[in-house]
This record gives C-alpha cells, sequence and structure tokens, in this order.
C-alpha cells in the first residue's frame, strides 16, 4: 500500500512543477519615452559633449580640452582651450 501511495505522488509530482508561477502585476513605473541614449548628445561637429569632447577648429576635430592642453603646453583653462582652437568662448558649451 505504502508503494502505491509513492507511486501516486511521484506521478503527481510532475504536473505540480509544469504550471506557470502567477505573472507579477504590471509595473506601476513607466519607463520615459525620451530617455536619453549614452553618446546621443553631438554637437554641430559630432563631439560628444557628455565625453568632454569639444569642437577644436585649429586642429579641425573634436578634443578633449585637458588632452589637448597637456599636449600642446597651454594652461588647462577654457580661456586657453578657446584662444588655442580660434572658438569664440560662448561657442565651447
Amino acid at each position: 500500500m505504502r508503494s502505491i501511495r509513492s507511486l501516486a505522488v511521484l506521478a503527481l509530482l510532475p504536473a505540480a512543477c509544469s504550471n506557470p508561477p502567477p505573472s507579477a502585476p504590471p509595473s506601476t513605473t513607466a519607463e520615459p519615452a525620451t530617455a536619453a541614449i549614452p553618446g546621443a548628445d553631438r554637437d554641430a561637429h559630432g563631439c560628444i559633449g557628455s565625453a568632454g569632447y569639444r569642437w577644436c577648429a585649429a586642429s579641425d576635430r573634436c578634443e578633449r580640452p585637458w588632452e589637448l592642453a597637456k599636449a600642446q603646453g597651454f594652461a588647462n583653462t577654457a580661456a586657453a582651450f578657446d584662444a588655442y582652437c580660434g572658438t569664440p568662448a560662448s561657442a565651447g558649451d
């Protein structure tokens, strides 16, 4: 008799495991529809401001001001970068 009960329990065990768990309730917090993609903040020259790049007319490319200052030997300031690159101070931001 005991072996018959054991077989009955074993026979029902897979059926109990095959039922999917109840679904979670829908989230009440929605993702913003206009989530910013990292690196998607390119300026008119294609420079990625969030990565520290600014346009430099002297080198005709996007530069990181602190790297350019070190490589070219000028002070690491916005004014020095603008003077070296030939960009107006207001156009850098």
